[in-house]
């Protein structure tokens, strides 16, 4: 039996596909099973990783989980759960932002995902860890604006990004949580090429036939107007990654390739992908 945290998340839901597509037995975890809308064949049960007392029984005949962590959760009532139950393997969506070797991480987003990381290897279970920096669906955030007209203003326009599809990740997750093979592997997920967000933005219009531009905003009002809303650390971690993609390409790399046998899906086959959202 394969589990899957963030079962109705983009990634969560596109991994719970993959496995099902595999026709692979799928056990997904969610806090509100009769909202869920996974597919038919889904072993859907309630539980909510915040609250280590739902996750009795839930990964009773799991042997490979893949876990989506929303930032600042606990991993550890997970982890002694998941033991207790006798799960062999671990397939983590951690952080690109992470620096590998480092003893001390440079910002909390990417402090968090590697002390998630520690976590998991002392756990005594198997593990993936799969690092993913700014994945596509980041610019589902540019739909609100694009409401109101056709210019996308936001900070940080010239910062690229080698962005990712979500359907990318998923394929690689269920690969390697069916296959294995690939225990105590660490992957960087990158897209095909490297796109400032301006770049993005005129992909977005040519794929909705709109003649979209970009303004570039100062971010520090930004980030004040953000942490009314969301944890100011996290935001200016957030803030800071995207200052140090300025002005220079983002790495790319083959490991989608190398794992799934196809090219990584380009950020023009996302916007097409998604073209229904942005209309609607």
């Amino acid at each position: 039996m394969y589990f899957v945290t963030g079962a109705t998340a983009h990634f969560g839901r596109q991994v719970v596909e993959e496995l099902l597509g595999a026709d692979a037995p799928v056990r997904a975890l969610t806090r509100a099973p009769e909202r869920a809308a996974l597919p038919d064949g889904v072993d859907v049960v309630r539980g909510d990783l915040t609250k280590p007392e739902t996750l009795r029984g839930v990964l009773a005949g799991v042997e490979v989980a893949f876990l989506v962590l929303q930032y600042g959760m606990d991993v550890a009532p997970l982890l002694a759960a998941a033991n207790a139950a006798g799960v062999r393997r671990l397939v983590f969506l951690s952080s690109g932002a992470i620096i590998p070797g480092a003893e001390r991480q440079p910002n909390v987003i990417a402090q968090y995902h590697r002390d998630v990381e520690r976590a998991i290897e002392g756990s005594g279970m198997e593990w993936t860890f799969l690092r993913l920096l700014f994945p596509a669906i980041n610019s589902l955030t540019f739909g609100m604006q694009l409401t109101g007209g056709d210019v996308i203003r936001a900070p940080y326009t010239k910062a690229a990004f080698s962005a990712v599809h979500e359907r990318d990740v998923a394929e690689v997750a269920a690969r390697i949580l069916i296959g294995g093979g690939h225990e105590g592997r660490t992957y960087d997920l990158t897209g095909p090429e490297s796109l400032t967000q301006a770049q993005q933005v005129h992909i977005l219009g040519e794929t909705l036939g709109r003649p979209l531009s970009v303004e570039d905003l100062a971010p520090e009002p930004v980030l004040e107007q953000m942490s009314q809303f969301m944890d100011r650390e996290f935001l200016a971690a957030l803030f800071g990654l995207m200052a140090e993609a300025v002005g220079k390409p983002a790495p790319v790399n083959n490991v989608i390739e190398q794992i799934t046998g196809h090219p990584a899906r380009t950020y023009a086959q996302w916007a097409a992908d998604h073209r229904a959202e942005f209309a609607g």
